[in-house]
């Protein structure tokens, strides 16, 4: 043997421990080289790289958002300083808020979307049970096409991005999930906000949505922050809005998306005109316009909740002030849960 050749030789034979030294000595001489398999192989000069690919937009994952630790962040941060605030700058008078009640969680919450404050307005008049179990659905072209945009609207309001522009399978997904899941969500089926104020056509999203996971829809009307914050506004303006809550819809026996989404839209217009008059005129002039053979549709409305066919400054002319004034009783008032 080798070993018996260097004593014959005169030679010492190293140690286990001396060779395992010697490995160790090598493998970190190879390490500092650089070379293969001790660091990444080098990339070949005549292939281009692929651009490394930012998960935004639809693609953003938000499960992390739902977790305790940003839970318990958001709960803090909204029951402190965003109920707070939006009750000093928007001073809200809910309407409609015994009908909650009425309704297990989880629910869709469906409302018109005339200013960016419509979800803080909204979270911050929301019971608690329902308030800190409640997502909202997002523009992901908007919320989430950066990264700091993505994690500050996840984090602030449980937003989930949702696509606008097409048909999604994937956002469609995400939101039948996260209701499964137990979470309420909000949704402005406009897919945008109004630029004049006036209520847009609503999308089928939330209809689809409630078709498929056999919970109910609650109609909201939101008033007043448009005057506060308008589309492409620059500057917040004090005022009064309203928050009027609807009944709550159910999908009746064999009523598919199209039909469930006109009665929900029609749903949210019945609350605008009551928001301008009253209750028993709003429901008076809700059977009225209904058309023929659509009973409990009633298309006037919906009509009259979009605003007259003329001119921008008649429509503005139209809309009229901020809902409520400084006579309101309730202006200044905090509503408790």
């Amino acid at each position: 043997m080798r070993s018996e050749r260097a004593l014959a030789a005169g030679r010492s034979v190293p140690s286990a421990r001396a060779l395992v030294a010697l490995a160790r000595h090598q493998g970190r001489s190879l390490a500092r080289s650089g070379s293969f398999p001790w660091a990444a192989p080098t990339w070949p000069g005549t292939v281009p790289r692929p651009v490394p690919r930012l998960r935004t937009g639809e693609d953003y994952p938000t499960e992390w958002s739902r977790r305790y630790p940003a839970r318990l962040f958001r709960a803090v941060l909204t029951d402190n300083v965003t109920r707070p605030a939006m009750h000093l700058l928007a001073t809200p008078l809910v309407r409609g808020s015994e009908l909650l009640a009425l309704v297990e969680a989880p629910v869709i919450f469906v409302a018109n979307h005339v200013s960016h404050l419509d979800t803080p307005v909204l979270m911050s008049v929301l019971p608690s049970h329902f308030r800190h179990h409640t997502a909202v659905a997002a523009a992901a072209d908007h919320f989430f096409d950066r990264r700091w945009k993505s994690h500050l609207w996840a984090l602030a309001f449980g937003a989930i991005p949702i696509e606008r522009h097409r048909v999604s399978r994937r956002s469609a997904d995400t939101a039948a999930a996260l209701i499964d899941d137990g979470w309420n969500l909000v949704i402005f089926p406009e897919g945008g906000r109004s630029p004049d104020g006036w209520q847009q056509p609503f999308r089928g999203g939330a209809a689809y949505l409630a078709v498929r996971t056999g919970r109910p829809v609650v109609p909201v009307h939101l008033a007043g922050t448009h005057q506060i914050l308008p589309k492409n506004g620059r500057r917040l303006r004090r005022g009064a809005t309203t928050v009027t809550f609807g009944s709550p819809l159910y999908v009746d026996d064999g009523e598919d998306a199209r039909r469930f989404g006109t009665r929900v839209e029609a749903a949210v217009a019945t609350l605008a005109a009551e928001t301008r008059t009253d209750w028993w005129t709003a429901r008076r002039d809700a059977a009225r316009s209904a058309a023929p053979g659509r009973a409990g549709v009633p298309d006037g409305l919906v009509a009259a909740a979009q605003g007259p066919d003329a001119s921008s400054w008649r429509r503005a002319w139209d809309l009229g002030p901020s809902d409520g004034g400084d006579d309101d009783p309730g202006r200044w008032a905090v509503h408790q849960d």
